[in-house]
């Protein structure tokens, strides 16, 4: 290739793409260095928000659990308890024998 361009057309587009790659390399360090600045930002904003979390956990007061209430009567008692799972099948069948359609 010549270094010279044989016409100006040609020497027009070569002018163009010249610039065009200066702007982009530009544009590209003005990218990065903007997202350097986002990840530097990022985390001295973690940093502070790890110190604030950590002081106030040494701030809070312990939890203790709250001792258990006794059941009142007989009947609150026999409705806080769990009741056996029953199989999928007997509450089918149940179900079918009560009346309930699909």
């Amino acid at each position: 290739m010549s270094s010279k361009p044989s016409n100006p057309a040609q020497a027009a587009r070569l002018e163009k793409q010249k610039i065009a790659s200066t702007e982009g390399a530009k544009a590209l360090a003005d990218y990065e260095a903007g997202a350097v600045a986002v990840r530097k930002n990022m985390e001295r904003l973690r940093a502070l928000r790890l110190a604030k979390e950590a002081e106030e956990a040494a701030r809070a007061p312990a939890v203790t659990a709250a001792p258990k209430k006794k059941a009142a009567s007989k009947g609150a008692k026999e409705s806080s308890k769990p009741k056996a799972a029953t199989p999928l099948s007997e509450w089918l069948a149940s179900q079918r024998d009560s009346g309930r359609s699909n």
